[in-house]
């Protein structure tokens, strides 16, 4: 069963699977990928980013970013060395840098007790993966993971939380997920998530007025189990 707009409703009961995007969501890291992009601009003439650049281009994948900041269509070794040259920066930058974001252990552990399994979603490439959740004491207890670059679509598109709900064996309707982009909340619509907007990267009237809606707008995970969220680990 869908909604008019086409997606399916948010399920009223516990869910049975949750999903998480990296960047912005289990770690506020934005800042230091914008602190990236603006060496990497800078170096090749380019226009900073701005608000709206951000709001268009956060989650999506790098394939997808880097021919928009050029205005032109980019090869696959130009993609490749673009890519090379931002993500290296991000990881030089963010060394001893990075922290989860408050609550997320807690809820790893009250999900750990409950036996209720969990997935990264992300559009980040692989060697970001391993470094952020290794800087983040977190790559031992994440070990489902779905990358944007192993699925057809990158977000907005429902992909890569569809291949995640099908790592955890739960149907999508079961599942919940967090983002902290419009486009990433997109996605898990599309999906027929439990969609939950995280404040890092974006305040909460960007999502409020972002169609679609999230189910939930939190600042962080201690919120989201201390609010309504509550119910959905119950």
């Amino acid at each position: 069963m869908t909604t008019p707009s086409g997606f399916a409703p948010a399920p009223s009961g516990p869910a049975r699977g949750f999903i998480f995007d990296i960047d912005g969501t289990i770690v506020d890291n934005m800042p230091i990928h914008a602190e990236a992009f603006g060496i990497f601009v800078a170096r090749h003439g380019l226009p900073r980013l701005t608000p709206e650049d951000r709001r268009r281009l956060d989650g999506k994948r790098n394939r997808e970013i880097f021919p928009d900041l050029f205005g032109r269509v980019l090869s696959e070794d130009e993609l490749h060395v673009f890519a090379d040259e931002k993500e290296s920066l991000y990881r030089e930058l963010s060394v001893g840098r990075l922290v989860p974001l408050r609550g997320f252990e807690h809820l790893l552990s009250m999900l750990d007790s409950r036996q209720i399994p969990v997935a990264i979603a992300t559009s980040a490439p692989p060697e970001n993966v391993t470094h952020t959740l290794r800087e983040l004491h977190l790559n031992s207890r994440l070990t489902r993971i779905m990358r944007g670059d192993q699925v057809r679509r990158g977000k907005p598109y429902p992909d890569v939380f569809l291949a995640s709900a099908a790592l955890l064996a739960v149907p999508p309707e079961g599942c919940v997920a967090f983002e902290d982009a419009p486009i990433g909340i997109t996605a898990v619509k599309a999906a027929g998530m439990t969609a939950v907007a995280i404040t890092t990267s974006f305040p909460s009237d960007v999502f409020r007025s972002h169609e679609p809606r999230p189910d939930l707008i939190v600042a962080d995970f201690e919120e989201f189990v201390d609010g309504p969220g509550g119910r959905l680990i119950a």
